[in-house]
């Protein structure tokens, strides 16, 4: 049985950091897509950041997210990581990890895209 479960979030004060963290279990998903989206109060879930799979996978990220977070993957351990620096109280949100289980090095951005999906962790960024 597939299962991701997300860990990290929490509560954090404006230009701060947290690591966000995506334990897949289940299967191997080194080879497969991976990404995390977010949805704060009253909005719709929205991307932010992917990863694709194998050796190369392209690694990509919504617009307001480039250069403050990174995405990465430790395939040993089959997780796969969000370290988001210079917090703002606009990245308030529950956080959700999502997979894709069909071998690719692509990111994608709709959400009709994965399969499988994590529960979700909250992060609180106060201004």
């Amino acid at each position: 049985q597939v299962q991701l479960v997300e860990s990290g979030g929490g509560f954090v004060q404006a230009g701060g950091s947290l690591r966000l963290s995506c334990a897949a279990s289940g299967r191997t998903f080194t080879n497969y897509p991976m990404a995390w989206f977010r949805q704060a109060p009253g909005k719709e879930r929205e991307f932010v950041a992917g990863i694709g799979g194998g050796i190369g996978g392209f690694t990509d990220y919504a617009d307001s997210m480039k250069g403050r977070f990174t995405i990465s993957r430790d395939s040993a351990k089959n997780v796969v990581h969000l370290q988001m620096n210079s917090l703002k109280p606009d990245d308030t949100g529950v956080y959700y990890c999502a997979a894709k289980l069909l071998a690719d090095r692509g990111v994608y951005r709709r959400t009709t895209f994965y399969d499988y999906w994590g529960q979700g962790t909250q992060v609180t960024v106060s201004s």
